[in-house]
């Protein structure tokens, strides 16, 4: 078995940085655009058209194409077929960093089977290029005539525009970048920076009420009829109609996920269940969601009758039957005031309702500068040696972001900037690293998928406004041979609120739209829906262009979070006793009181005891008083870095390979029988654990309803009597003397204590339970 290396904490900890954001000094006009990222300067050749361009084929026309030299780099625009006034309009992009001439060349070449034909050049002094910042206007490109090969002004005219740039500029992400010039045509689509929209997701309600004078096949038993109704890829059913008539009835709601644009249609079939495994049609209908009414509450729609189809096989071809009088009652809406769930509910990025009217305005602007990555590892093999082909991906709310592929790079610099409102501050903004394994293109890559390589997740409510954080963060992901660090990103992030007054009110606010609380989605219904809205997001972003491919999707909505994990469920269960643990060291601490442990504290305590017991107007001051001081000082060891991801809370570096392997595993598994076998055991010992501890709060639950269910006479009449006594004693005794005297019974000096368990503890203890009853 391979050696696991060393656990490293500082290896996955976050680091901060200080990069040199905007790229100018103060007051310089360059600090005024992206001013969260690295400025890094490019030179760029916009070729829009050429003009009386020479004939130099044997058959007397010109295929002119464009060429764009710069010292080692080459750039080449597409070629015409017989053209003399072609038009490109296609611009370069040429790293100032990796620039080795002085000089850039542009060349109008012919195209030729044998040889290329030179038709004429221009060419640009690097000293002599003007730069141009945004918000500048775009600088117009101008005719220039071409020269021959000795300088001499030759036939026909080249319109071009060159400056000197930044990435801020309009004409970056479209440009083609020397540093990808190794990547053929057909592959340029999937490295460019892209900015994607989710689709818009409604709920579709259907309630299926009731159908009327249904007309079976077999018409001499009693149908068992049922509706079936589908939407795209989604299927669900009623249960099957307890009136076993002609005019069954259901009220039944089927839920499910539409996006815009509707492009399927519903499809409701009432189904007769003749035999076990066999159900026939008794009718059909097809409704457009172009024509299904939206709701933005919980009113009830007017409901509608539709009439049901019956479809006949005639020479094996399906036909329409006209003369068919049954009909189906439904009630369907588009439900406006939900908000769909595509993502984890614990890293949503966007809580809004569907319905737009509904939307609340906006609280703040969240700004992210991509910057860089470091430290990489190599992610495929390509001509004999490792090399990665690194892009970001960020998701907030319903806009996605891609950034340009940085080619065979283990230290990429992206350095854009994306901006995103927010309308809500307890949100997450999900950023991924992945390795590009698309560059041939889509019909050259046989399946391939692109590798993750790490994930980082930010929640904006941990964020103080208007500070720029700029930090270092791990990229660990854990693999079945452990947990694995990948490289690290480098971010900054800062969060613009507009609204102080706004965002406070929003903590007083549900986090869901109003009719996740009024009528409120079962926890089975929630979990079906947002598989199927992360399967339509992810189909529809997937045929964007370049595609934003589905096991990217997968991955930044955390679709497979919801899967058994022994590793998850032991970090969960110590995180439960991380919140327990407090309460367990404040019940010592009073145990070490009651104790008298340290005499002078606990005569303290009784003196505070008695000063309550005295002043009980005193107590809630005290304990909110006692918060405010203690909020107070933590303020000083306040987090001064964003969240993370941790490996020592995420139980990764100590997880078993076995367990690991079973994380990893397909559902339904493709384990042998053995190990699934020597699995199912280990969870039969960890659920049998469970399943004691479950019996027995049960069964202190028990003995506390058969307190006074006389199950055992003797012990109801003890307790009902001590009730009686108790209750007197109490209407003639004055409040504060009973809990006097009880806070000095329970603060007792030991020599007055006896290590026997307490009566009221015996009697409890004897009481009986529903144990006796379980087979």
């Amino acid at each position: 078995m391979m050696q696991r290396p060393p656990f490293r904490p500082e290896e996955y900890s976050l680091k901060e940085t200080s990069p040199h954001l905007g790229g100018a000094a103060a007051g310089d006009k360059l600090t005024t655009t992206y001013d969260l990222v690295e400025q890094m300067q490019y030179l760029y050749v916009r070729v829009v058209k050429a003009k009386e361009l020479p004939n130099k084929d044997i058959t007397g026309s010109c295929d002119p194409y464009v060429e764009v030299k710069l010292g080692n780099y080459k750039g080449t625009t597409r070629h015409f077929e017989k053209k003399n006034n072609p038009e490109w309009n296609q611009v370069f992009a040429f790293s100032k960093e990796r620039i080795q001439s002085s000089v850039v060349e542009i060349v109008v070449k012919d195209k030729d089977l044998v040889k290329d034909d030179f038709i004429g050049r221009v060419v640009f002094d690097l000293n002599e290029v003007p730069k141009r910042v945004p918000p500048d206007s775009p600088l117009a490109p101008q005719w220039y005539r071409l020269e021959d090969r000795n300088g001499h002004k030759g036939k026909g005219e080249l319109m071009l525009a060159v400056w000197m740039g930044t990435q801020a500029d309009e004409a970056f992400p479209e440009a083609w970048h020397s540093d990808a010039a190794s990547v053929p045509g057909d592959g340029l689509a999937s490295i460019r920076s892209k900015v994607y929209l989710t689709p818009k997701l409604w709920y579709l309600r259907v309630n299926v009420i009731e159908a009327q004078d249904l007309i079976p096949n077999d018409k001499t038993r009693f149908p068992e009829v049922y509706v079936k109704a589908m939407l795209g890829n989604q299927a669900l059913r009623t249960r099957v109609s307890a009136s076993r008539t002609l005019n069954p009835m259901w009220n039944e709601d089927l839920m499910f996920v539409a996006a815009e644009p509707f492009e399927e249609h519903l499809i409701l079939s009432v189904e007769d269940r003749v035999a076990p495994g066999k159900d026939e049609v008794v009718g059909r209908t097809i409704i457009s969601l172009q024509h299904v009414p939206r709701r933005l509450d919980h009113k009830l729609l007017n409901s509608q009758w539709y009439n049901l189809e019956k479809h006949v096989m005639v020479d094996g071809e399906q036909k329409k039957e006209t003369k068919f009088s049954s009909r189906i009652h439904l009630r369907i809406c588009l439900e406006g005031g939900y908000h769909v769930l595509d993502e984890s509910t614990h890293y949503s990025s966007d809580l809004r309702p569907t319905a737009k009217p509904l939307w609340k305005p906006s609280i703040g602007i969240l700004e992210l500068g991509i910057l860089t990555a470091q430290g990489l590892l190599p992610m495929k093999t390509k001509d004999g040696r490792g090399t990665t082909d690194a892009y970001c991906v960020a998701k907030y709310g319903q806009k996605w972001v891609r950034t340009r592929t940085i080619i065979d790079s283990f230290t990429p610099k992206w350095n854009e900037q994306y901006t995103w409102e927010v309308y809500d501050p307890c949100t997450v903004i999900t950023i991924g690293v992945f390795d590009n394994c698309h560059l041939n293109g889509g019909e050259k890559a046989n399946g391939a998928r692109d590798t993750r390589i790490g994930k980082v997740r930010i929640r904006l409510s941990t964020l103080e406004t208007d500070r720029v954080y700029t930090h270092s963060y791990p990229l660990i992901v854990l693999t079945p041979a452990g947990v694995k660090k990948m490289g690290e990103v480098q971010l900054a992030v800062r969060f613009t609120c507009s609204s102080l007054l706004n965002m406070m009110h929003l903590y007083s606010q549900p986090l869901l739209p109003k009719m996740h609380y009024v009528h409120p989605l079962s926890v089975m219904q929630v979990d079906n829906l947002r598989r199927q809205a992360t399967n339509i997001v992810s189909t529809r972003l997937s045929r964007a262009e370049p595609p934003l491919r589905k096991e990217i999707v997968e991955y930044m909505l955390d679709v497979d979070s919801h899967m058994w994990s022994m590793r998850k469920s032991k970090a969960n269960f110590f995180r439960i006793m991380g919140v327990l643990s407090p309460l367990i060291a404040v019940a010592r601490w009073f145990d070490q009181i009651c104790h008298w442990r340290n005499p002078l504290t606990t005569i303290l305590i009784h003196i505070l005891f008695m000063i309550l017991v005295l002043y009980p107007e005193l107590i809630l001051p005290t304990i909110f008083l006692y918060l405010f001081l203690i909020g107070v000082w933590y303020y000083r060891w306040r987090p001064r870095q964003p969240p993370h991801m941790d490996t020592r809370l995420s139980h990764a570096e100590t997880a078993h390979p076995d367990e690991l392997d079973e994380e990893f595993d397909t559902f339904p598994t493709s384990r042998p029988p053995d190990i699934v076998r020597m699995r199912y055991d280990r969870l039969r010992s960890v659920a049998g654990r469970i399943q004691t501890v479950v019996g027995d709060l049960a069964t202190q639950g028990e003995r506390l309803q058969s307190l006074l269910s006389w199950r055992d006479p003797r012990a109801t009449a003890l307790f009902v009597t001590f009730c009686f006594i108790a209750a007197i004693v109490l209407y003639v005794t004055p409040f504060r003397v009973v809990v006097f005297l009880a806070g000095l019974y329970v603060l007792r000096h030991p020599r007055f204590r006896h290590k026997m368990p307490s009566v009221p503890l015996n009697f409890f203890r004897r009481l009986p339970a529903r144990t006796d009853s379980m087979l």
